[in-house]
Parts: structure tokens; C-alpha cells; sequence
């Protein structure tokens, strides 16, 4: 049953004294922090997300677009609205690991998730990066990912660095589906 719409926020009990702070809860957030879903160790057989997610349908695995060597997928747990990633289809874990063909193709599709975001959300600009191992911040660390995440001027206000939470305006399955329309079309 769903729960009925209103725009007085909800007292809960157990919140506390009350006080005149609105609270925006994100309770999807607990998955990523209890580690739901990481890998059991660091082998593609080892429950490794990145190896799971194209045996999905692109709208079940929030797969914008898929190349010979990689693919493009929306973060689960994004920074901002269109936080995408670029994955090799092959389970490495560093950079240098790469052949030749997916090194171009993950440059390609870099480029790519670029062009697709300023078409379909008007970015003004990006972070775009790796982390290499768990000791440099890789969330999955056995499994190579490049993040594209993209700003826009006033984007970073009080939420994250006050509220610790981040505001996202629109459903990810939502934000697959203007990224894959976005997406360039290969040049023939």
C-alpha cells in the first residue's frame, strides 16, 4: 500500500526533540554503506557487479550503451544526477591491464558520455576519473571503472557539505533513458 502524499513533513517517533530542520532521509544510501553488493573477493566469479550488470537488459542494468570492449552505466549511487560510468566488459583491475582496443574504446565512450550529457542535461562541465585500487578510494577495486560525473555551475551547495546528502531530481531509470537517447550514434 503506498503511503499517502502530503506536504506537512511526517513526525516519527525516536527522532528526537523536535525542531524546525526538515529532514530529506535517503535510506537507499544504507545499501552502498553496509557494502551491499560489493564483490566477495577479487575475482570476476567473486559476485563482481561490473561482470553481473551486462547479462541484463540495458534497462534493468541502467546500461546506457554498450561497445565491443566496454559499456556505459549509470553510478547506483551517483554524486550528482547523471553520474555515469565506463566499463570494460573484461574483469581487470588496473589501467594498465587494458589492450589496445579497449583503451581506445574507453576513451571513445568517455568522449561519448560527454557529448551525451551536455545534450541531454546541459552540463557545464566534469569530473571524470579513476580510482586504482582500494587504497586510492575504488569502491570495486577488482574491476576497472572510469567515473564521468557531470556539474554545473551552483551545482555543490549546503546538502552535501552541511546535510551529508545529495539531491538527485529524477528517477535513474528516467535519466537512462534521456543518456541513451543522448548518446552519439557511431559514425558509419
Amino acid at each position: 500500500m503506498l503511503a499517502r502524499m502530503t506536504s506537512e513533513p511526517e513526525q516519527q517517533i525516536g527522532l528526537g526533540t523536535p525542531d524546525a530542520f526538515q529532514r530529506l532521509w535517503t535510506p537507499h544510501r544504507m545499501a552502498y554503506i553496509q557494502g551491499e553488493n560489493k564483490p566477495t573477493g577479487p575475482g570476476a566469479g567473486d559476485g563482481c557487479p561490473f561482470c553481473s550488470i551486462p547479462e541484463k537488459s540495458d534497462e534493468d542494468g541502467l546500461i546506457i550503451a554498450r561497445g565491443r570492449s566496454v559499456y556505459a552505466v549509470l553510478n547506483l549511487y551517483p554524486y550528482t544526477g547523471g553520474h555515469l560510468m565506463v566499463v570494460p566488459f573484461r574483469h581487470v583491475a588496473d589501467y594498465t591491464e587494458l589492450d589496445a582496443e579497449e583503451t581506445v574504446e574507453l576513451a571513445e565512450f568517455t568522449k561519448a558520455a560527454m557529448t551525451a550529457l551536455r545534450t541531454a542535461s546541459g552540463a557545464h562541465g566534469f569530473n571524470i576519473g579513476m580510482n586504482q585500487g582500494a587504497i586510492a578510494g575504488a569502491g570495486i577495486a577488482a574491476h576497472l571503472h572510469q567515473h564521468v560525473v557531470p556539474r554545473w555551475g551552483g551545482d555543490t551547495n549546503f546538502m552535501p557539505v552541511i546535510g551529508r546528502t545529495k539531491v538527485l531530481p529524477q528517477l535513474l531509470a528516467d535519466t537512462r533513458v534521456l543518456l541513451a537517447n543522448a548518446w552519439p550514434k557511431p559514425q558509419a
